[in-house]
This record gives C-alpha cells, structure tokens and sequence, in this order.
C-alpha cells in the first residue's frame, strides 16, 4: 500500500518523549507550550504564535478574535474560496457572519483574482480567507494589493503549506493573522494542534485569552492589570472573570513537546515535498491540467493534484493498485450540504471543474521514486 500520508513522529520522537515523560512533568499547557510557540515563531518569521488543539480550531480563533477585538462585526461579509476544507466556512457560519464564495483559478487553484475583484466592488467583504492548496503557492503580491485597495483584512489558511515560500517569504506572513495545522500526515505533526500566527500584538493578547475561555491568566502583568483596573477586578475574583466569549482549544504540553523537535525537520522534509513534487511533474503529462510552476516560489507539496475528465478510471487504477487517492479537498464549496441547505447551491465555473475531475496523490518524504513512477503511471496510462 503506497499510503496518502505517513506519520511524521518516529522512533527518536517516542523515546525522547518517555524520557520527558520520566520526570513527571506538568502534561496540560504550560511552559513548553510556550517554548513551542516562540520556536515557530521564529521558524516562520510570525512575531507572535499561539498554539491550539487544530487547525480547524485555529480558523475558528482567528474570526473570534477578529470579532473580539471589533475589527468586524457579525453580518459583515467574509470572503470564503470555493476550494477549501470546511472548517474555513463553518466559522464563518458559526459566528453570525455572511460567506461570500469565490471561484478559483486553474493555475495554483487559490482564489481567482478577477472574481475576487468583482466580489470585492459589489459586496464589500471585511475579510478574506485566503487558502494555499496543497502547498501550492498564490499570487501573494497581487492578493495584498487587492486587499489594500480595497481595505480587506487578509487572513490565511496555511494547514496544508507549511514550508511554502513567496519570493523567499513564507506562507502564512502576509496575512492578518494565518493558521496552521500540526495534525497527524501534515509537513510536521503534533497528534493534534494547530497554530495562528500574527505580527498585532492586540490580536495576539485576544487570541491567547479566547484560547482559554476568555480569562487573563496566559496575559503580560501589565495586559492583567489594565484590564482588571478597567473592570475593577480584584486579584481573587481575576481567577474566574471572562473578557471575552472565549472558547476551550488548548493543546498540552505533551503535544508541545512533540512538536519541538518536529520543527527541527520541517525543512528537510519541506525539500522532500518539493523534490517529490518535481518528480512528479516530470512523469505526468496531462494536456487537460497541469500545475503552473511559478517563479520566485517554493512549494512544499501537501499532495499531487490531478484534473482530468477521465478521473473515474484513475482512482480506479490507482485503488486497484493499492495507491489510496482522494477527491481534491472538497471539490467546491458551494455543493457541500451543510452550506447548501442554508443558502442554496454556488455553481462557479472553474470551482465545478475540481468538483467534477479533481483528486489528489500521495506526497510525504518517505516515498520513493520507484513509488511514484508507479502512482504516475496509473495515472498516464488514462491520458
């Protein structure tokens, strides 16, 4: 079985972390969550990160905290793209805000700029959550430019692009705030986590509370005093007094502990990704859809994306084959039940296309050349 994913955490991993484990330390989110945060922060180039239970939940803090901090206010317009996973939308939905659904273009499958624009002009969106498919990478300048003119909040969803690079620059630095995904199969993995990252430290101070149930207790001495002052709160009433309408997304330190020696690898393993990716681009020729290389970028492959009419008999071969194969994330957006049955059904043209004849291969550092020359051929032999 040439498997989609495979588990990041290994045998050095599991030993280091029973002898961590023999100490009896602290396992809920402490100080190695900490230290965790401000290793990732640096990896990434973030001057802030806070850690969470998952990606999806990462998403889910980032609206939160927009909410939060009044940056937005609920029935304000978000900009969601077509292809995306659906904890994208869900918060969106969630937090009393109006989706706006944007087609995608045919060359590194994120928003198409046009529509954006379009969208932009008549609907007047406060945000857009702008996601990198499968570590492929964006038109970056083009999309801050437009989210400039037009005074968009620009935040990212960066889960399957860790690693990625614009002009040098990583995924997950231009936006707002951007999320992140530790789960198990992603670039690094911490069982489960997440993290959102950003350069505003109001946001920062807001995420950090509504991470755990909106208290003061994770905040600078000066952030407490302010607020208790504000809200003339005693030092024993601090303990249980909310200023937020928080949640409960923590990690543990545990998980922390993991992910600190997962960061060590994650650019040897981000040069597998991308070396996989080329190879893979040199066996498949696909006349109907290929993905467009772009200067001035790198990207570390989550998984191969293949478009074509023909897709039935693909993921056919490939399954007979023990290769496991699966659609190109959810297809659009505008088609899932849970969104259809509030708004009705989104037909976008280039959206419809990956519905209908997108799906994704394997791409994690362990496979082989030999494993996908054999995954290309399944795929060629249709062409």
């Amino acid at each position: 079985m040439i498997s989609l994913v495979k588990d990041t955490i290994n045998k050095k991993d599991i030993d280091r972390l029973i002898e961590w484990l023999k100490t009896y330390p602290r396992l809920t989110k402490g100080p190695i969550t900490k230290q965790l945060e401000e290793k990732w922060s640096r990896t990434i180039g973030s001057k802030y990160s806070v850690f969470c239970n998952s990606g999806s939940s990462a998403n889910l803090l980032m609206i939160q905290a927009l909410l939060e901090s009044r940056k937005i206010q609920q029935g304000d317009k978000i900009v969601v793209p077509a292809l995306a996973w659906a904890t994208d939308l869900s918060p969106v939905m969630q937090l009393g805000f109006e989706p706006i659904i944007c087609d995608i273009n045919l060359n590194d499958l994120s928003v198409h700029l046009g529509h954006l624009e379009e969208i932009f002009i008549n609907e007047s969106p406060k945000v857009l959550i702008l996601v990198s498919v499968l570590g492929l990478v964006p038109e970056m300048d083009k999309l801050v430019d437009l989210c400039e003119k037009y005074g968009v909040i620009l935040l990212e969803d960066t889960c399957e692009s860790m690693g990625s690079k614009f002009k040098q620059q990583n995924l997950g630095t231009f936006g707002k705030m951007s999320s992140f995904s530790t789960y198990f199969g992603h670039h690094i993995s911490t069982i489960e986590g997440g993290f959102v990252c950003t350069d505003d430290p109001e946001l920062y101070d807001i995420l950090i509370s509504i991470r755990s149930h909106g208290w003061d207790r994770d905040l600078a001495p000066k952030k407490q005093e302010t607020l208790r002052k504000e809200w003339d709160i005693s030092e024993f009433n601090s303990l249980y007094t909310f200023y937020y309408s928080g949640l409960n997304v923590r990690s543990t330190d545990l998980q922390a502990y993991i992910g600190l020696s997962q960061i060590d690898r994650l650019e040897v393993i981000g040069e597998n990704r991308n070396k996989n990716y080329r190879l893979y681009n040199e066996h498949i020729n696909n006349p109907y859809w290929k993905v467009k290389n772009k200067q001035n970028c790198f990207v570390s492959n989550f998984a191969y994306p293949v478009i074509h009419p023909k897709r039935e008999q693909m993921v056919k071969s490939l399954i007979e084959n023990n290769i496991e194969v699966r659609p190109l994330i959810c297809g659009s957006m505008g088609t899932q039940p849970f969104y259809v049955k509030k708004y009705g059904k989104v037909d976008l043209p280039n959206a419809s296309i990956v519905d209908s004849f997108g799906f994704y291969v394997p791409n994690h550092p362990n496979l082989s050349k030999d494993d996908i020359k054999l995954i290309s051929q399944q795929i060629m032999k249709h062409i």
